[in-house]
């Protein structure tokens, strides 16, 4: 059987596709791995409160993605922290030390290639990139730094970098989430000297590192001072460094001018979301590849409805097929109108800053003049700054100036500082993460 941490992975690849980005982002991807015992996968929450929300929200969804991955298992187990002194001596299995890292590198997926990719005007700079840097690893275009909003295509084509040097060259790579690296280092810091030497070997030896997600070494000092001299050993070594973000380097707060100057570096490839035609061309290709029948005017109305993130549509494809397999039908539009309202951006009304302004200020009963005008209470503050974190999130193609200007004229330095500092919040306070669930739930339903 595979181990825990390949069927978590394998896991975690399906669920992203299959909830939305702020439910895998929030409450499913902090989860962790721990144990299989008696065809249970055992999964630490990080914390009670957490735990009680994924049981009660997503273990369904969890159970099922774990039977569609690996036959022979057939629950979940959920835990928190305290409960996980208890797990390892229920198990009473003998506490190994790691050898420095948490997490290791993540396996590439194979269905990430550059053949499965759908190329179009929003993705052809990035595309067209990675296809040479696959050719010739370290020597042009180095860093390479992708950045786009969620379910864009930025992990397939990194992914797709890293089959092809492997397929075709004799090199180590290297494919890590931000969060693994961090684990990483923190684990190398933690257990000492020897350790934190094991670590710095691990990173500079390959031959390729591609590291997702960059953002989130905003305001971590000791991992940005790690990861700026493993850039700096692996660039002038003549190896190749990929990096994706969901933003700009220059929109990054909390990192030094030294490491954003590495960033920019090489050259900077941006995602937008697709346009209409290649939305349609990417649930056609994904059809195809699952031998599915879906009637054009279905694929259709689902790519005009679904536009700003690719992976959501194909979580929509996929709902509509089994719903369409359970009851015995051909999918429709009719089916996919009453049966996927989540995924439906037309069937209330589509984020807009007016519609996010709207519904933070009725859920904590403010004028909406109140966030666009001058106001510094606390409550209207905090207030105004989840509205902007709500618009760089939901509204990913709409500049940071843009949101600024629209909230009072402020410029864009407000709005990163406003973005980051509830990212910060969200990841340890549960209630605000409750809060941003409710507003966004008001937000689907117009």
């Amino acid at each position: 059987m595979s181990s825990v941490q390949d069927i978590w992975g394998n896991m975690l690849t399906s669920l992203e596709t299959e909830s939305s980005a702020i439910s895998f982002d929030v409450w499913l991807k902090p989860l962790e791995p721990v144990d299989i015992v008696d065809n249970r996968l055992v999964l630490l929450a990080p914390s009670a409160s957490a735990r009680d929300f994924v049981a009660s929200r997503f273990l369904n969804l969890l159970k099922a993605t774990l039977q569609k991955h690996h036959t022979m298992l057939s629950e979940i187990e959920l835990i928190d922290p305290l409960e996980m002194e208890k797990f390892s001596a229920r198990e009473q299995k003998p506490k190994q030390e790691e050898p420095v890292a948490t997490k290791d590198a993540v396996t590439l997926l194979a269905k990430y290639t550059f053949d499965t990719f759908v190329v179009g005007k929003a993705n052809q700079l990035a595309f067209a990139t990675a296809q040479a840097i696959s050719e010739e690893p370290g020597s042009r275009y180095n860093p390479l730094f992708i950045y786009g909003g969620v379910g864009l295509g930025k992990t397939h084509i990194m992914h797709a970098i890293g089959n092809k040097i492997r397929s075709t060259k004799n090199l180590k790579v290297m494919y890590v989430p931000s969060d693994a690296f961090i684990n990483d280092f923190i684990a190398g810091v933690r257990t000492g000297s020897s350790h934190s030497n094991s670590f710095k070997d691990k990173y500079r030896s390959v031959d390729v590192l591609m590291i997702d997600d960059v953002q989130f070494f905003a305001g971590k000092e000791a991992t940005q001072e790690e990861f700026f001299h493993t850039f700096n050993d692996l660039h002038q070594s003549g190896k190749q460094i990929v990096m994706s973000s969901d933003r700009p380097p220059k929109e990054i707060g909390g990192l030094p001018d030294r490491l954003r100057s590495r960033f920019e570096s090489g050259i900077i490839a941006d995602i937008q979301p697709p346009d209409l035609e290649t939305r349609i061309a990417i649930l056609q290709r994904k059809i195809q590849n699952d031998k599915q029948e879906v009637p054009n005017e279905v694929i259709t109305y689902m790519a005009e409805r679904i536009s700003n993130n690719v992976r959501e549509m194909e979580g929509a494809l996929n709902k509509l097929v089994l719903l369409a397999q359970l009851e015995g039908v051909i999918p429709s539009v009719d089916l996919l109108k009453t049966t996927l309202k989540d995924f439906d951006e037309k069937s209330g009304s589509a984020p807009t800053m007016d519609g996010i302004l709207d519904k933070v200020c009725k859920y904590y009963t403010l004028n909406p003049n109140e966030l666009l005008g001058k106001g510094r209470t606390k409550d209207v503050a905090h207030a105004r700054q989840l509205a902007m974190y709500l618009c760089t999130e939901l509204l990913s193609a709409t500049p940071l100036a843009s949101i600024g200007n629209y909230f009072g004229g402020r410029d864009h330095t407000t709005v990163m500082h406003a973005r980051d500092k509830i990212s910060k919040q969200l990841a340890s306070d549960n209630k605000l993460k409750f809060i941003m669930s409710d507003i966004k739930e008001l937000l689907t339903k117009g």
